[in-house]
């Protein structure tokens, strides 16, 4: 009996003991178990919250093509895609050039975007109508921006821009549309499987009658062009071929067979490439000569895939179930 008491004293003390034990350090564990719980709801919330936006600056105001019909939807394809906010800086216009020629000079003069406030800038510009050049401050800003790690796309026609700028010519890789030109620079096409270049005398940037053409993807490892089918087609469109430049550090991502009954070369033109400049990344697309153009789903998505790229390096915009195959361009409302 004894024996017995004593076994109940020695639990009681036990239990006690493990009770007063259980107090403060038991508090701890719970409260560490609370903090790990709270802190997994965290970084779940953060996985699952939408990415910071891409700050983008579209610039317009000059231009042979009708800027004001695609800049409002290429500012719209950017903001619904939900990962980018956009600006827009419209320089002097070809009209306010002809309506007071000394006001639009000071005008074109006081033209200085703050690019330090934003992750890419999309080029719908082209200058090649006035030949009028940004000042000097502007243009070494531009370079700079984009040489220091920002992006730039130079769409369609922005290609044909700032004949006399040397360093836009190095961002953009390769242009067009140069009367003199025999000495513009390299003319870069795909043959053989490999990129080419060849420095031969020849015409400097040129296309068909507009038509729709079949892109084939190069590198299908970029983040660009990641995903896309091997081969799409595109709409009814102006089809660049024979452009011209420095080509320095450009590579070609996806190319179209520039048919020689369409007015083409025969041969395999770029239509998306990169360009590296600097610490900065450039895309360049030819494609898109109108506002149409522009509701075609390969365009907006490789307008979009390249602008995120061009701002960040890397592409989370994934490929949309109506994209296009071989057969037939796909279009939006």
């Amino acid at each position: 009996m004894t024996r017995h008491l004593l076994a109940a004293l020695v639990c009681a003390v036990a239990l006690q003991s493990a009770f007063v034990y259980a107090g403060e350090p038991g508090d701890l564990l719970r409260k560490a178990i609370r903090e790990r719980r709270a802190k997994a709801v965290k970084t779940e919330t953060a996985q699952k919250a939408p990415a910071e936006k891409i700050k983008a600056l579209i610039i317009d105001g000059q231009n042979n093509h009708n800027w004001r019909a695609t800049t409002p939807v290429l500012k719209d394809i950017l903001e619904k895609s939900g990962r980018f906010s956009v600006d827009v800086a419209t320089a002097p216009t070809k009209k306010d050039k002809e309506a007071d020629a000394e006001k639009y000079k000071k005008d074109l003069a006081s033209f200085k975007p703050d690019f330090a406030k934003y992750d890419v800038i999309v080029g719908n510009y082209n200058s090649s109508e006035t030949g009028d050049e940004w000042s000097d401050e502007t243009r070494k800003a531009f370079d700079g921006f984009i040489k220091n790690g920002g992006g730039y796309v130079s769409y369609h026609a922005a290609d044909n821009s700032f004949r006399h700028w040397e360093s836009y010519h190095k961002i953009i890789g390769v242009a067009g549309w140069y009367k003199d030109a025999n000495t513009f620079g390299k003319y870069v096409f795909w043959k053989d499987g490999k990129q080419v270049e060849e420095t031969t005398p020849g015409r400097c940037g040129s296309h068909g009658p507009q038509h729709e053409f079949l892109i084939t993807v190069r590198d299908p490892n970029h983040p660009i062009t990641k995903g896309l089918p091997a081969q799409f087609m595109h709409c009814k469109d102006e089809l660049y071929d024979s452009l011209r430049g420095p080509g320095e550090n450009l590579s070609i991502k996806a190319t179209a067979f520039a048919a020689k009954d369409k007015g083409g070369t025969d041969k395999d033109e770029p239509m998306l490439m990169t360009i590296e400049y600097g610490k900065g990344r450039v895309f360049h697309t030819t494609l898109g000569h109108a506002a149409e153009m522009l509701r075609s789903v390969s365009f907006i998505t490789t307008f979009l895939r390249g602008t995120e790229w061009s701002a960040t390096g890397k592409v989370t915009i994934p490929v949309p179930d109506d994209f296009p195959g071989k057969e037939k361009p796909a279009f939006r409302q």
